[in-house]
């Protein structure tokens, strides 16, 4: 799945090209290329620098000096986790797990509860990328109506994003006592995380302007002073698909109407992709409809509390850590059990 030389040969072929003299001609292209060729050479340069690191501490070992011993130890704690991220990363080789994604939580059926569980797993998933250093923008949120959120769409922004998160597709449910039943009963709550990678504006998908249909609107909010007294929420109508999309989180109407298009594009991706992986597993004889309720993971908080992916079946029983980000476990045994 990797091979060092072979990413050193592509660099060299990149840098060859980025010297050519009509690379600016068309500014597009050259900046394509001179992206791809700054990635690519720190990634090379980072595997060669690892490399180095592994084999100063192999000498370091062999001088058999139990005074550098300290020294020694100190750098393989260091390289311990380094070599099991890498190890995560290079299994992220798909068109867009090193790009940008765009995270979309739905509340299911269940009035205040569902709601709720959708706003605990937004505050779960932003704590996330913040500890992972991903940049967050939220697009479009639906509030409920007494408490929690409707939905929301949140664009993660950084290396990887995409990769990291697209584990997280799929239902996850809640199992906990009801802080809105007066009889304190247990109840079950579901939601549906969604995550598309955010799609490249110059090539990955093409809108023509004649096929859609752009509707303006007031936003609409919990009420006091935050409601909107000006049309300025977008709702946009792809004609040929019938999809539609809105955002209303900012106050101008133009940065509304582009957020929605940064959805409209992810959307269309994810469809293009979703017809080609049909068309491909029906030629297997073995597509199988993914539907609504056939939950990934359980938040159990009542009668025991305990955090299982139904996948994988790896579980954690610190359910306020995982609530406060801590989800990296669930999403690296997921990517180890893909790979077996």
């Amino acid at each position: 799945m990797f091979d060092l030389p072979v990413k050193e040969a592509e660099l060299a072929d990149l840098e060859k090209k980025s010297e050519d003299s009509s690379l600016w001609d068309d500014p597009q292209a050259g900046q394509k290329l001179m992206k791809k060729l700054a990635d690519l050479r720190d990634e090379v340069q980072s595997w060669r620098s690892l490399e180095k690191r592994i084999h100063d501490s192999l000498e370091l070992a062999e001088l058999m000096d139990e005074s550098l011993r300290p020294d020694l130890e100190k750098e393989l704690e260091a390289l311990e986790p380094e070599l099991a991220r890498r190890e995560i990363n290079i299994q992220l080789s798909g068109p867009y797990d090193r790009g940008n994604a765009l995270l979309a939580i739905h509340a299911g059926a269940g009035g205040d509860d569902s709601q709720d569980w959708a706003a605990m797993l937004e505050r779960m998933y932003l704590r996330w990328c913040e500890r992972r250093g991903f940049e967050t923008e939220i697009l479009d949120v639906s509030e409920g109506e007494e408490v929690g959120i409707k939905s929301v769409t949140i664009a993660v922004n950084g290396k990887y994003a995409y990769g990291y998160l697209h584990p997280e597709k799929g239902v996850h449910r809640l199992v906990r006592l009801s802080p809105f039943d007066s009889a304190h009963r247990r109840h079950t709550s579901f939601a549906m995380v969604e995550v598309l990678p955010q799609a490249n504006e110059e090539g990955d998908i093409q809108i023509n302007p004649d096929e859609l249909r752009i509707d303006i609107y007031r936003s609409s909010s919990a009420g006091g002073q935050n409601v909107q007294k000006n049309a300025t929420a977008v709702r946009i109508t792809h004609l040929p698909t019938g999809l539609v999309v809105s955002c209303q989180n900012e106050r101008s109407q133009m940065q509304n109407r582009e957020n929605a298009m940064r959805v409209l594009r992810a959307r269309l991706l994810q469809m293009r992709h979703a017809e080609q992986e049909k068309e491909l597993a029906e030629l297997r004889g073995d597509y199988t409809k993914a539907e609504w309720g056939s939950q990934i993971r359980s938040y159990v908080l009542h009668p025991y509390q305990l955090v299982k992916d139904h996948r994988t079946e790896h579980e954690m029983g610190n359910t306020q850590a995982v609530l406060d980000g801590e989800i990296d476990s669930f999403i690296e045994a997921f990517l180890r059990h893909k790979t077996v």
